[in-house]
């Protein structure tokens, strides 16, 4: 499919809730405070682009590319990340609503999440070496047959990982959070 491409270009304030955003190849564009909400963004191309205070809860992005792309402060409810094309997905996520979100099966590399919540987000067969999730809140977030691989979980709280059914060798941990990798021995810390 050949797509329109439009660079460099700053989009503010707009509401693609009932007039969606056009397909196309969005290149070094920065998009502003707009509302994606449950809207349909498939098979539309983000190269490095930002996001900044935009709603994309439950939008689908069915074969959509990200590619160095950067959300800061966005409400990103029950998005299905693994529905994205992954061919050179690469994604930053700092203090964002991500809960309900699923990331299930991709190869997410070094990515980074800082000052995120959370809750309930899928990571399962995702491999996430090197991942940060620096001062993120991880409540009931699923890892199942992830690669967890030297993860900076240092300032992360509120997960729950067990060692036996994730890769965890050389990810870092700090005293205080800890417990969240006991929590699947089933065992009383006092």
């Amino acid at each position: 499919m050949n797509l329109q491409l439009i660079d460099d270009q700053n989009f503010k304030n707009k509401d693609y809730t009932s007039s969606p955003l056009p397909k196309a190849e969005y290149s070094y564009c920065t998009f502003t405070d707009c509302n994606f909400e449950n809207s349909d963004i498939s098979n539309i191309n983000f190269l490095e682009c930002d996001f900044y205070n935009c709603n994309f809860s439950n939008v689908n992005v069915m074969h959509t590319v990200f590619n160095d792309v950067i959300f800061e402060d966005c409400k990103m409810v029950g998005v299905q990340f693994q529905n994205c094309n992954d061919f050179l997905l690469t994604f930053r996520f700092t203090s964002c609503a991500l809960n309900l979100s699923s990331f299930y099966q991709l190869k997410l590399k070094g990515i980074k999440f800082h000052n995120c919540k959370m809750y309930n987000v899928d990571f399962t067969e995702s491999d996430l070496q090197n991942a940060s999730f620096s001062e993120c809140d991880l409540t009931n977030s699923i890892f199942d047959s992830s690669n967890l691989e030297s993860c900076d979980f240092l300032t992360a709280k509120n997960f729950v990982i067990n060692p036996a059914n994730n890769t965890i060798k050389n990810a870092t941990f700090s005293k205080e959070n800890c417990f969240g990798l006991l929590n699947s021995l089933q065992i009383k810390i006092r």
